[in-house]
């Protein structure tokens, strides 16, 4: 006969019993500079080829231009300067991401793969000391044999809206 639990030993009894390991993450996979990057799939709406970007004078770096995509005008923003990644060509594609109701456009140079990724895939960004180096990324996902940057949209639209003001 097994002993009688207390009522608040039950509760953490029927909790333990009731909870779930985290569940894998979608992500889209981007490169930049040669470089791989994920973004949570729930914050990117969509990728287009950059046909025409418009510079905005005065600006930040960071953002290079604006351009319209579909009536919207849409700011965009370069991030090789910021990860340490030459500037040698233009960028061809561009990915919208958005956080509530701020939007950019990131260019990249491709778009490899919408994934699946694991939570023991990811390792966190302070264990690596990205936090300062990439205070937009939010750590590493282990995707195949490669590392790639996790992007922290909220702290990216923070990092660019801080840049242009």
């Amino acid at each position: 006969m097994e002993p009688a639990l207390s009522p608040s030993q039950a509760v953490s009894v029927a909790l333990a019993e009731n909870v779930k390991a985290p569940a894998p993450s979608r992500i889209c996979l981007v490169t930049l500079g040669g470089e791989l990057f994920a973004i949570d799939l729930r914050h990117v709406r969509e990728v287009f080829e950059l046909e025409t970007m418009t510079p905005v004078p005065g600006v930040p770096s960071t953002l290079v231009g604006v351009a319209n995509i579909r009536g919207t005008v849409m700011p965009l923003a370069d991030l090789r300067p910021s990860l340490g990644i030459p500037s040698a060509a233009p960028l061809p594609f561009a990915v919208v991401v958005r956080h509530g109701q701020q939007q950019v456009g990131i260019l990249i140079d491709a778009v490899p793969e919408i994934r699946t990724i694991h939570p023991d895939d990811l390792l966190s960004g302070t264990s690596r000391g990205l936090s300062e180096s990439r205070p937009f990324l939010s750590g590493l996902a282990k995707i195949e044999e490669r590392m790639s940057g996790m992007v922290d949209v909220q702290k990216l639209l923070a990092c660019v809206e801080g840049a242009a003001q």
